[in-house]
């Protein structure tokens, strides 16, 4: 390519990013003003969350957490009903902060303490209810909620469900404390509904998979019984 061929190829190169920038100019100030209202639509916007965030959110959360603790403190002592409803003094109860900081992390952790009160008290019903509204990643919390629903469906003599809830509970977070006490709890109930080949099942999976958990030194005579 000579020379010549080449300083043409460049200012035809040049020309069109000339072109380009031109273009881009004529749609700025074409759309300035449209720009000028969508950046401005999306500042507002960013401003509203963070003070949505700043000023509302965060004090809803402190606040509710302030009153969760009274509360948690009734739950402490089994003082259920007060924990549930409050004291009368100004002091909410669980049910009142589901409903005055719906969306909070503290209703949230309402919802849990709500369905063990329950469960407590004998409400079956209404401890399945809460705990099914719980929700949370804690490795502790999650197979424990789970599995005291669990509880009260085999309170309510729904064996199937309490079986059901107790294997999602040991599966849910594999460790040698939820695990095989869940599973144990399947185990006993399949046995008592005549299900032995499950029973067995549950039973071995905590003899291999859980060797070292309390549930493991008992479980063998159990095993050999079924067997």
């Amino acid at each position: 390519m000579s020379k010549h061929d080449q300083k043409d190829q460049t200012e035809e190169k040049f020309h069109e990013i000339e072109e380009g920038l031109n273009s881009a100019e004529q749609f700025m100030e074409k759309n300035s003003r449209k720009l000028t209202m969508g950046f401005g639509a999306l500042f507002i916007l960013a401003v509203a969350i963070i003070g949505y965030f700043k000023y509302y959110k965060a004090p809803r959360e402190q606040q509710a957490r302030v009153e969760v603790f009274v509360a948690q403190n009734n739950f402490d002592r089994d003082s259920f009903d007060l924990a549930l409803n409050g004291d009368g003094s100004g002091n909410s109860g669980f049910l009142d902060i589901m409903e005055d900081y719906s969306g909070t992390s503290a209703a949230n952790m309402a919802h849990y303490y709500a369905g063990i009160s329950y469960l407590h008290m004998g409400k079956y019903e209404e401890a399945i209810k809460y705990l099914s509204d719980f929700s949370t990643e804690d490795q502790m919390l999650k197979p424990i909620s789970i599995g005291a629903q669990g509880d009260a469906y085999a309170s309510l003599d729904k064996v199937d469900k309490a079986i059901e809830m107790y294997v999602k509970a040991a599966n849910s977070v594999e460790n040698n404390m939820t695990s095989p006490l869940y599973l144990f709890k399947a185990a006993k109930l399949s046995e008592l509904k005549g299900d032995k080949t499950n029973a067995l099942k549950y039973l071995e999976v905590i003899e291999n998979d859980y060797p070292k958990s309390n549930e493991a030194r008992v479980v063998k005579k159990y095993i050999e019984r079924l067997k």
